[in-house]
């Protein structure tokens, strides 16, 4: 039986959430700079959760997930900043922040248990 990635699917969704909210900045905020950089740290979390599945070892798996952890947390920065600046409604703010919240928070899970068994070793 195969389980599911959790972080894979939600980073996958995340991803179509954030390009959703790149064509309302541009169509409807007419917001080209901004919607661009979290369009490309929004995205890029899944893609290199998705380099990771081939690490070549637990140590660039780590890594690859240390990136990712990187890109959602940049990711949680420009949304805090498009909704200081009110180009998001407050109903999206809160839903992407919880989702950008789980991700991270799941990301760090799993570096510190890949951590956690390198030193074991």
């Amino acid at each position: 039986m195969k389980h599911k990635n959790v972080i894979k699917s939600k980073s996958f969704f995340f991803a179509i959430q954030i390009w959703h909210l790149y064509h309302y900045l541009v169509n409807e905020r007419k917001e080209f700079i901004l919607s661009k950089q979290i369009l490309r740290s929004g995205t890029a979390v899944g893609a290199i959760i998705r380099e990771a599945e081939h690490a070549e070892s637990k140590l660039d798996f780590k890594h690859k997930m240390s990136i990712a952890q990187k890109e959602i947390n940049e990711t949680i920065y420009w949304l805090e900043l498009l909704n200081e600046i009110d180009y998001l409604e407050e109903v999206r703010y809160v839903k992407l922040m919880s989702e950008s919240n789980e991700i991270l928070r799941i990301i760090t899970k799993i570096i510190l248990t890949v951590k956690h068994n390198l030193t074991i070793r």
